[in-house]
């Protein structure tokens, strides 16, 4: 099907202005002013912003933690993207205890079949290599298409691995154009403080974070900065969250090391004030890395503004707090880490970075799109609006008011970060490849459409088409 998008003003990490946009074959054919040509659908764009689809390199669907599971799927979490813009994301395969990282990837494909509505494709959390997968099978998944490989240096006795595993899998890494991401706390001295916390007696969900204190995250940052520069490999640091964390990455960029960081949504709006709420209101702000200190709000703004921060993401992960979050009523160390938030990114990002001038319209693509795009394998072809790109396209009204709720966002989590929270602009029209998938405040298509995404190594480029697999 073509479609033609007339007289919006396109939005690029690069550049800014009005014009035409032809679309045929799942591609953008033709940019031009007042464009002269048939198409099956033609979609007036005019006062509007047409932007690439936002890419969400950091999601958590149909995931097992803490003794649950997610409370959204994949077509819920996907749907939940598509109404806030994202029309792709990278989501993390969590290899079971004992299990090959093939078998594991296997069952996460499996969870995505016929429920795609946007397109995807995964990271490989790495979390046994003495009883499931080995090195070198690791080492073999850059040529699926699964070019980043992830460690979690925290939830000891669950996720966390060692500093041995965390080297040798940045080895495999820098020979393989794997791009390594850590999350980055000091799960030793985290689990010390949650024991002693729970035999003081402290059981609210604020102790979630004064046990995970900013110096746990600092160190732990600073110490995959100086492995990943050992090792010769790429880092990627998620979710960071505070200025001692912050420190070490912008030294590490400052020597031109190949280090970059991203924070969320989350961390720029939900604070102490908020996991501290009387009558375990507080749980609904229970994820990890934890909310910090108000005075980190200005510190991450700054981040993403000097690319100090590379990207936005949401660490999608969410649950329901009457009946999941509520595991831990009387144990925050119980309480399953998460929050939703795939929906808002966009809206939230726009009215309070862009509309309130902590940074340009052409970062926030940047950071929403462009720059995860780059850093995981899917640049040009997504990320960006240009000839020959996949037509993902959001056709965005800045005037458009919309006031965030549970009772209206698209995941089945029973709460929402930014309840009552108004925004001034957000998405009209949202298609994939040329497709529509979201217009008039309604889904249009039936789950199926979206596509698993090979990517390219780490640092390579390719327009090649995405196809089926």
């Amino acid at each position: 099907m073509s479609v033609l998008i007339r007289g919006g003003r396109i939005v690029t990490a690069a550049d800014d202005y009005v014009a035409d946009l032809y679309i045929e074959d799942e591609t953008i054919s033709l940019i031009g002013e007042s464009l002269d040509l048939a198409a099956d659908r033609v979609i007036d764009a005019a006062g509007k912003y047409v932007l690439p689809g936002c890419v969400d390199p950091h999601t958590h669907l149909d995931m097992p933690f803490g003794g649950t599971v997610t409370i959204d799927d994949v077509e819920a979490g996907q749907t939940s993207a598509a109404f806030g813009g994202t029309t792709c994301h990278v989501d993390f395969v969590i290899q079971p205890p004992g299990q090959t990282f093939a078998a594991a990837l296997e069952e996460w494909r499996s969870k995505a079949t016929g429920k795609q509505v946007i397109d995807m494709g995964y990271h490989m959390a790495v979390t046994d290599l003495e009883n499931g997968g080995t090195l070198e099978e690791l080492a073999t998944l850059p040529e699926q298409g699964v070019t980043s490989y992830k460690l979690f240096m925290a939830y000891k006795g669950a996720l966390m691995v060692d500093d041995e595993t965390l080297f040798k899998t940045m080895e495999v890494a820098a020979k393989t154009g794997a791009l390594v991401m850590v999350h980055a706390e000091n799960g030793d001295v985290i689990d010390v403080l949650v024991r002693q916390a729970l035999a003081a007696g402290n059981t609210e969900p604020l102790y979630h974070a004064l046990t995970r204190p900013p110096e746990a995250e600092g160190e732990a940052t600073n110490r995959a900065i100086q492995l990943a520069h050992l090792a010769g490999a790429p880092l990627y640091v998620v979710h960071v969250t505070c200025k001692e964390a912050v420190e070490p990455i912008a030294q590490a960029r400052d020597k031109g090391w190949d280090v970059w960081g991203e924070t969320c949504t989350q961390y720029f709006f939900n604070s102490l004030d908020d996991i501290a709420k009387p009558n375990f209101e507080g749980a609904k702000y229970v994820y990890s890395p934890p909310v910090r200190d108000k005075s980190n709000w200005d510190v991450l703004w700054n981040a993403v503004r000097t690319d100090v921060l590379s990207v936005i993401s949401t660490d999608h992960c969410a649950f329901l707090f009457d009946g999941q979050k509520t595991l831990g009523k009387d144990d925050f160390s119980k309480i399953p880490n998460g929050g939703p938030g795939l929906e808002n990114r966009l809206q939230m990002i726009h009215q309070f970075g862009v509309r309130e001038g902590r940074i340009s319209l052409n970062r926030m693509v940047e950071l929403l799109a462009t720059n995860p795009a780059r850093l995981f394998g899917l640049y040009p072809r997504k990320g960006t609006i240009a000839v020959g790109s996949d037509a993902d396209i959001v056709v965005f009204d800045p005037e458009k008011q919309v006031t965030l709720s549970a009772k209206t966002h698209h995941s089945k989590s029973d709460y929402n970060l930014y309840e009552g929270t108004t925004v001034t602009g957000s998405p009209e029209v949202v298609l994939l490849r040329g497709h529509v998938l979201v217009e008039n405040d309604a889904l249009v298509v039936s789950p199926g459409i979206g596509q698993f995404v090979r990517r390219a190594r780490f640092g390579e480029e390719s327009l090649q088409r995405l196809q089926p697999a």
